[in-house]
């Protein structure tokens, strides 16, 4: 089959790969129908993830349909059309039984396309499968349902509700991208008084306002004054940092009301200060994590009730085959104005080779 493959930072090439088989009694083969391209990826690419071995097959995300599944697989058959979650739950662990997906202890989390070959391909072997593929409706559309794969269980557990979004609170969320994006629609779930985006790019800020927040902020231009201005001076209740790079953590920082709350969502790649000569006294509550999907069964039933938009973050669509085209259109997004990169295969009736 075809896959992008990474080969060490700054290299990738869509190539030739043994196609997967399953390994494991609780695996399933899924024929990959619609994929997506993550910021994560750019950063495994750009080598801020050096857990991830040169010859790994990249993304994490897909919705495609089941060909194959082990014996102890007992949620899916063959044939079901399914989302592939980000996280791999072993279900087993300490941590998933708290429901910590992404902490998982038992040989699962972020496993693919980081320490085992993932979705960014025709076919992919998803582990530990009765717990990381979700059966999808058959009116909810491919390439709406992959935004529940990642960015919208990302923006809604890790910003949203570490963040304790609530009623009438002012919410900041730094970074416009498409999982600062998915935070302002979720924000919205909550009836905060005022959402305000903040970002250096004027096309991600429209995209914002159309997806509900309030205000929108230049991130060169202060937008601690507005914060100040809309709040009276008392800051944001919540921060959802949504970039991944010291100066949007260190605003987070400094737009925040005393006994507000901090959500880093972002992918660092290098330390951030953080000036507890100002902070020791705010009473803030910093939260980082990784998404562990447990909301994912909520989300969808709201995306397929339509409560949850999907295809405005979509703005770039590619066959299968255009994977090194669509990491350059994706990588580029401040010359190209993508959001949610979207590629696809035609459906067919060939099955995976035994």
């Amino acid at each position: 089959m075809k896959a992008l493959v990474f080969h060490g930072p700054g290299r990738t090439a869509w190539e030739d790969v043994p196609d997967p088989a399953l390994k494991d009694a609780s695996d399933a083969v899924v024929r990959v129908d619609a994929v997506t391209l993550c910021g994560t990826d750019l950063h495994i690419v750009t080598g801020d993830v050096p857990e991830v071995a040169p010859g790994t097959v990249l993304g994490h995300e897909a919705v495609g349909e089941v060909v194959e599944t082990g014996s102890e697989v007992r949620g899916v058959r063959p044939g079901d059309r399914v989302l592939v979650s980000c996280i791999s739950p072993c279900g087993r662990c300490p941590s998933c039984r708290g429901a910590r997906y992404g902490q998982c202890r038992g040989g699962g989390g972020w496993v693919l396309g980081h320490l085992v070959d993932g979705t960014q391909a025709e076919f992919v072997r998803v582990p530990f499968a009765d717990m990381s593929l979700h059966l999808l409706p058959g009116a909810l559309d491919s390439e709406d349902a992959v935004l529940l794969a990642d960015i919208y269980p990302t923006a809604y557990e890790v910003g949203v509700l570490n963040g304790r979004v609530s009623p009438g609170d002012t919410v900041v969320v730094v970074g416009a991208g498409p999982v600062g994006l998915a935070a302002v629609t979720a924000a919205g779930l909550y009836s905060p008084a005022r959402v305000i985006a903040v970002d250096l790019d004027d096309t991600r800020l429209a995209a914002a306002r159309a997806l509900g927040a309030d205000a929108v902020a230049r991130a060169d231009e202060q937008p601690e004054r507005l914060v100040d201005d809309l709040t009276a001076g008392a800051g944001a209740d919540v921060a959802i940092e949504a970039v991944g790079i010291p100066a949007t953590f260190e605003l987070c920082t400094r737009t925040v009301r005393p006994g507000g709350h901090v959500a880093n969502v972002g992918v660092h790649g290098k330390p951030a200060a953080l000036h507890l000569e100002d902070l020791w006294i705010k009473d803030i509550t910093i939260t980082t994590g990784l998404v562990d999907t447990s909301s994912t069964p909520r989300l969808l039933a709201m995306m397929s009730a339509g409560r949850l938009p999907a295809g405005d973050l979509i703005t770039h669509r590619f066959p299968l085959a255009a994977m090194e085209e669509a990491y350059e259109v994706f990588s580029r997004a401040a010359e190209t104005g993508a959001l949610k990169v979207v590629l696809g295969q035609d459906r067919h009736d060939a099955v995976l080779p035994a």
